[in-house]
C-alpha cells in the first residue's frame, strides 16, 4: 500500500480544507484528482507528501505513519516520495542542470549534495531527462531566464530524475500549451508504468486526466465526492462535482494528439 489515509482532516485555522478523507493507493497505481477550485486539492497532495500534517485521521505512506517517526526517518519516507509544484520554487539564477540535480538530494549525502551545486558530476542523465520534456538545449540556462511552462516541465524533469517510489504532481502542466500537457502527462504516466512507480495527478483539466488515469477521483469542499475508473465517470458525476461554480463545469473534449515531431517550445 503505497497510501492509506483515514479520516484525515485538514483546517487551516478556521478553513476546513480537507473533511475526513478515507483514501488508498495501491502501489503503481496511476491516480488523477479533480475539482473546482479550492475544493482542497492541493492540500491533499502536501498531505500526502508530508508537507503538511493532518489536524485529525491518519496518513500512512509504504505502510509508515510519518508523524510517529523520528526526523531523520521522516526524512528518509520523504526522500522516496517526489512533488511537482504547479509553480515549481526554482531560485530565477539557478542553472537548470543545478535544478534538476537536485532531484536527488534527499538521496545524497551532505558533501556531495554540496559538490554538485557547484560542479555537476552527473550532466549526462541531466540532459537525457530534459530531452524527454524537449529542454535539452537549456541545460545551462537559468531558471529566471524560462517561461512559466518550461519550468513546468524543468520540475517534472526534476522529479523524474529523482526517481521516487511516489510521484506526487499539482497542476504540472497548467501553464503549457494542449500538445505540450498532453505529451507531458503521457511521458510521466509512461515513466510510471515502466518502473512501478505510484502516480498521483491533481488536475484542472477533466480531458486530460480521463484520457491518462485509470483511476479518478473527484474532490468538493474537502470531500470525496466520487472514486472511479475513468472509462465509467458520466457527465452526470462531473455536473454533481462542478455544480453551482461560477463556470461551467470543465467540457470534455478530444485529448491532443501523441507527439511525433520534435516538441515546441513555450
Amino acid at each position: 500500500m503505497a497510501i492509506d489515509l483515514h479520516d484525515a482532516s485538514l483546517h487551516h485555522g478556521q478553513v476546513r480544507a480537507l473533511d475526513a478523507i478515507n483514501l488508498r493507493v495501491e502501489q503503481g497505481e496511476r491516480v488523477a484528482i479533480i475539482g473546482p477550485s479550492g475544493a482542497g486539492k492541493s492540500s491533499l497532495l502536501h498531505l500526502m507528501a508530508t508537507a503538511i500534517q493532518p489536524s485529525a485521521g491518519r496518513l500512512a505512506l509504504f505502510g509508515e505513519q510519518p508523524w510517529q517517526l523520528s526526523g531523520r526517518a521522516r526524512q528518509r519516507l520523504r526522500a522516496r516520495v517526489g512533488l511537482v509544484h504547479q509553480a515549481p520554487p526554482l531560485p530565477p539564477r539557478q542553472r537548470v542542470v543545478t535544478a534538476v540535480l537536485a532531484g536527488r538530494l534527499g538521496q545524497w549525502g551532505i558533501v556531495r549534495g554540496l559538490f554538485n551545486l557547484l560542479y555537476p558530476t552527473d550532466v549526462p542523465g541531466v540532459r537525457q531527462a530534459l530531452a524527454e520534456l524537449g529542454l535539452a538545449d537549456k541545460l545551462f540556462v537559468q531558471c529566471g531566464q524560462l517561461s512559466g511552462g518550461q519550468l513546468q516541465r524543468v520540475g517534472i524533469a526534476r522529479v523524474l530524475y529523482q526517481r521516487p517510489d511516489l510521484l506526487l504532481t499539482d497542476e504540472p502542466v497548467s501553464a503549457m500549451d494542449p500538445v505540450l500537457a498532453d505529451h507531458s502527462l503521457a511521458l510521466l504516466n509512461r515513466h510510471a508504468q515502466a518502473s512501478g512507480v505510484t502516480l498521483v495527478a491533481s488536475l484542472h483539466a477533466v480531458e486530460l486526466a480521463l484520457a491518462h488515469f485509470p483511476r479518478v477521483i473527484g474532490i468538493r469542499e474537502g470531500q470525496v465526492v466520487f472514486d472511479s475508473p475513468a472509462e465509467a465517470v458520466s457527465p452526470q458525476m462531473l455536473d454533481a462535482l462542478y455544480a453551482n461554480e461560477h463556470l461551467a463545469s470543465p467540457p470534455l473534449q478530444e485529448p491532443a494528439a501523441v507527439l511525433t515531431v520534435q516538441i515546441p517550445r513555450c
